[in-house]
């Protein structure tokens, strides 16, 4: 005997007996079952009672109930998701761990950009379809869009083992966000501190050359969080020669690090590793490009992923990338991004 109040707990299924002729004693009944904005329709005729074909079809039907209900509270989800994000003026992203993500290994990207971008969709759909009844009640002007189970954090007995390191890509002049940034990335990672951070200026305009004046305010506030104990040490990107002495001289933290793009020099220049080995500079290099994500391209993210028709009005303020290695191995053992995007209104 198949107990119909199974079927109608788990499937949203109407139940009308007796209302049609049928071959059994009992007669027929008719079983629907509702999806959500046309998520799906099952119609069923069965026999209630017995052991007949109609309660044979009734133990086949009901599992198709509890799916076309898991995708109708899916949907709800989804749409619970997009209503806040139209609501927000803010959105603060962790992709968590994407060492763990499969999606990534299976495709291998191009670039550090399609990499990010992709990340930022993923997180998005992940979370929109996740999404708690009890945060539409009261929707948050920032939205914090962090999937609990792909964060890796950083317990107390293995923090000596492991180097925290990070790079800063400043989309926006405001030199405020560093310390948001590094906040942030501290809370997620459930540090205290970052071994170290590299600081990437936003964009120049065409023509513009990037100068002294226009690092100071950002080192400040690095500065600021080395004294704080928020940071260890500190580096800098793409810095020839001349700019890397003009900072160090003026500088009260000294930079530690110097990253150097090898798409612009397939070497690195003589006179810049005399000047880093004089003073204990540590020359890396990179491949990231002067603007890790367009505004184009995070818009494009967020309409696939929340298909929110106002998605041009989205611009990032700064993307935070780390990476988690263990000290003894030199593998890494988290990489992840923290996104923090404004929105503004035309």
């Amino acid at each position: 005997m198949v107990d119909v109040r199974e079927g109608v707990d788990a499937g949203r299924v109407t139940l009308r007996e007796g209302a049609f002729p049928g071959n059994g004693a009992l007669g027929k009944g008719w079983i629907q079952g509702r999806g959500v904005r046309g998520v799906g329709r099952a119609r069923r005729w069965c026999d209630v009672g017995g052991e007949g074909r109609g309660s044979r079809l009734l133990r086949r039907f009901v599992p198709v109930l509890r799916v076309v209900s898991a995708m109708s509270d899916c949907g709800m989800q989804m749409e619970g998701g997009k209503q806040l994000f139209a609501q927000a003026s803010a959105v603060s992203i962790h992709t968590g761990n994407i060492v763990n993500w499969s999606r990534l290994k299976k495709k291998c990207p191009t670039s550090p950009s399609e990499e990010l971008q992709d990340c930022i969709r993923e997180t998005l759909e992940k979370w929109c379809s996740q999404v708690s009844p009890e945060l539409l009640k009261e929707p948050p002007a920032t939205l914090e869009c962090t999937i609990t189970q792909d964060v890796d954090s950083i317990s107390p007995e293995e923090r000596e083992e492991l180097k925290v390191s990070a790079k800063l890509f400043l989309s926006d002049p405001d030199s405020s966000g560093i310390k948001d940034a590094v906040k942030k990335a501290c809370s997620a990672l459930a540090v205290s501190q970052l071994d170290s951070v590299i600081i990437a200026p936003p964009p120049l305009e065409d023509g513009a050359s990037l100068s002294l004046s226009h690092l100071q305010p950002y080192w400040e506030e690095l500065e600021t969080l080395v004294q704080s104990q928020s940071i260890v040490a500190i580096g800098t990107s793409d810095l020839d020669k001349v700019l890397l002495e003009q900072l160090y001289q003026w500088a009260q933290v000294k930079p530690s690090s110097n990253q150097v793009n090898l798409a612009s020099c397939c070497v690195m220049p003589p006179e810049l590793t005399a000047f880093a080995k004089e003073y204990d500079i540590q020359l890396l290099t990179h491949s990231d490009p002067k603007e890790l994500i367009p505004m184009l391209s995070f818009q494009e993210a967020v309409i696939a992923s929340i298909q929110d028709n106002l998605a041009y009005e989205w611009i990032t303020k700064w993307v935070l990338r780390y990476s988690v290695i263990v000290k003894s191995r030199g593998i890494i053992k988290s990489k992840g991004y923290l996104v923090y995007a404004k929105r503004i209104r035309y």
